[in-house]
């Protein structure tokens, strides 16, 4: 059947799920899924975001003709707003800094979007950018008539995007539920959208959660990472621990050799926090000896990591060490779950 949209925004959603078959031997005992967000328009995940977000601020009159929309973005929610401010014809600025890749800048531009940039001297203890990034994004939407600041960060109805629309298309894919869901931590919308729902009503689903190493949501030490679209510097305030089952903690070596072997075995080029999201499905289905559905969220593709993950000149340069085979499924092996959060989760329920 033709599938007609009326425009790009109807687009969004309903991508495909695919098995993956060669990355690990683990491949042939249980059913390791990938939902394709990349297959969105734009090539990510947020857009469902952004849809959803534009939409109740024009119902609730924030936004309105000839608004602004700002936001703080190290590149797919603002893409995903740019998307949308130009089949709306809204002016869209996005506050950015040094560390944004420059394919993402030239996406951003080519979506029509304005660019603002925060110098690197407002960088936190840890290098990380998005609490002065934030900083700037309300001020310039304090300040400019029109302007409608979203913050995903701390949006309240940032989750429910993914419980309506994520949630129930897995649900419709799978006709019901599979055994496990993994998805990536950052602004914690996808979590709390797909946990809450899957929790509700398929209460045996095990829910996966997966932030880099460096970033504070899980609990563990915070130090500077090189991986965008995981992890934060703050805990946002849409996080629910009590949503997740088990948790891991993926340093960006394993997760580029992941992106890297992704490419040449299954013929997916995807983003560095798919690389993390997969290395810990595989490390949970290695450790379950049951037979297992095991879905894992993709949240964007891989072309805007051209000059980063998949640029070998750029992985040496940032000392990132890159393994493959028995070295790279020894390292998958050698991952385990987040300990200090699962005693901390333990201790709250108790």
């Amino acid at each position: 059947m033709k599938k007609l949209y009326q425009n790009v925004m109807h687009a969004v959603g309903n991508v495909p799920t695919v098995r993956l078959n060669n990355m690990n031997e683990i491949c042939k005992f249980h059913k390791l899924y990938l939902k394709l967000e990349s297959c969105n328009p734009g090539g990510s995940i947020k857009e469902k975001n952004a849809v959803y977000l534009i939409e109740q601020a024009e119902k609730k009159g924030l936004l309105s003709k000839d608004g602004i929309i700002v936001e703080s973005s190290s590149g797919n929610f603002g893409i995903g707003l740019a998307i949308v401010g130009a089949a709306k014809n809204y002016k869209v600025f996005i506050v950015v800094d040094a560390k944004t890749p420059s394919a993402t800048r030239r996406m951003l531009e080519a979506y029509g979007a304005t660019l603002i940039d925060v110098p690197l001297s407002e960088a936190d203890a840890n290098g990380s950018m998005q609490v002065a990034r934030m900083k700037k994004a309300e001020e310039i939407a304090n300040s400019t008539l029109g302007a409608w600041y979203p913050c995903q960060h701390k949006n309240s109805e940032n989750p429910t995007a993914h419980s309506i629309y994520t949630a129930q298309e897995i649900s419709n894919d799978f006709e019901g539920a599979p055994d496990a869901i993994v998805i990536g931590l950052s602004t914690s919308g996808q979590l709390t959208g797909i946990g809450s729902f899957f929790k509700k009503f398929y209460p045996n689903t095990k829910i996966i959660g997966v932030d880099v190493a460096g970033s504070c949501i899980l609990g563990t030490p915070p130090h500077p990472y090189k991986m965008t679209g995981l992890g934060l510097s703050f805990i946002p305030p849409q996080f629910n621990e009590n949503l997740i089952d088990i948790a891991y903690s993926v340093n960006d070596n394993l997760a580029f050799s992941v992106c890297r072997t992704l490419a040449k075995k299954e013929g997916l080029l995807l983003g560095g926090s798919t690389g993390a999201i997969v290395a810990a499905g595989l490390s949970y289905a290695l450790d379950t000896k049951k037979e297992q559905s095991i879905l894992m969220i993709n949240p964007d593709r891989g072309d805007r990591y051209l000059d980063t993950i998949y640029n070998n000149e750029w992985i040496e340069k940032q000392n990132i060490k890159l393994k493959s085979d028995e070295l790279l499924h020894t390292e998958i092996t050698n991952l385990k779950p987040v300990e200090n959060f699962y005693y901390r989760k333990q201790s709250k329920i108790s």
